[in-house]
């Protein structure tokens, strides 16, 4: 009887020191953060430069202005304004953007320079002389980008990685997940791009896919507006000065600017 009355004093003893103590040192937090983190996606993906999307809030509501509130790319103007809303601050625009894959070496564009049977992952084959395909610059096409799209707006169709533009919500977590550096974001609004990343000089691009860049500055030098220019023998849009008219992918010989809309 004595033992169980001393142990029933001790365990009140140390519930009332608990209850003391959580009132003494408790951090109090403000709600405002709680209604943040609300309104935002949860992807955690990291593209507005926090690691989550309740490290983003605090940080909003800790920076009272001085942190944007428009940094959230998934969740696009909504959030930023359901965001703007709860701190009584101005969201400002939010540019909406999408995943791009720079290359068109499918499977038909391609060969192999050897058979793989490592493990099944981008990264893997990436380590092993490059990958197995003739163009070292090019997709891999074992889905990593695939396997962390939060929006399944990534698959792999014929060797090559394919991005569905009316899922892809802009998070960057494919982009950093490609070893070759393939995919990029880019705003919305745009028609064409350059699906290629090889900076092999042509003759040698010629040989290892049928879809690459060469170069050749046909593009370029049917701008327009010079919205495109040939740097290290590859082609790239400067998405300012671009009005999607075209001209550049109707001179491209090698067919590596698309449209993509």
């Amino acid at each position: 009887m004595y033992t169980v009355l001393i142990f029933a004093g001790l365990g009140l003893f140390a519930g009332v020191l608990l209850t003391v103590f959580s009132k003494l040192f408790e951090v109090k937090t403000d709600e405002r953060v709680e209604a943040v983190t609300a309104v935002l996606p949860g992807i955690n993906c990291g593209a507005c430069g926090y690691a989550g999307c309740s490290d983003y809030a605090e940080a909003a509501v800790a920076g009272e202005g001085s942190v944007p509130v428009n940094l959230c790319k998934p969740g696009g103007q909504e959030a930023a304004d359901d965001v703007g809303k709860i701190l009584g601050i101005a969201a400002g625009k939010v540019v909406a953007q999408t995943a791009i894959v720079r290359c068109s070496g499918s499977r038909n564009a391609t060969s192999e320079k050897f058979i793989y049977r490592g493990i099944q992952s981008c990264k893997a084959a990436n380590s092993f002389y490059s990958g197995s395909e003739s163009c070292s610059y090019g997709c891999l096409a074992f889905g990593d980008c695939a396997a962390v799209c939060p929006e399944h707006a990534i698959s792999i169709s014929d060797g090559l990685a394919r991005v569905d533009r009316t899922r892809c919500v802009g998070c960057g977590m494919c982009v950093r997940e490609c070893p070759n550096r393939l995919i990029s974001l880019r705003p919305l609004g745009y028609d064409y791009d350059v699906l290629c990343s090889s900076y092999d000089v042509g003759k040698v691009v010629r040989k290892s896919c049928k879809a690459g860049c060469i170069g050749c500055r046909l593009c370029e030098k049917a701008c327009p507006n010079g919205a495109i220019k040939v740097n290290d023998n590859l082609a790239r849009i400067d998405y300012e000065k671009c009005t999607s008219c075209g001209l550049c992918a109707e001179k491209c010989p090698a067919k590596v600017i698309g449209k993509c809309v």
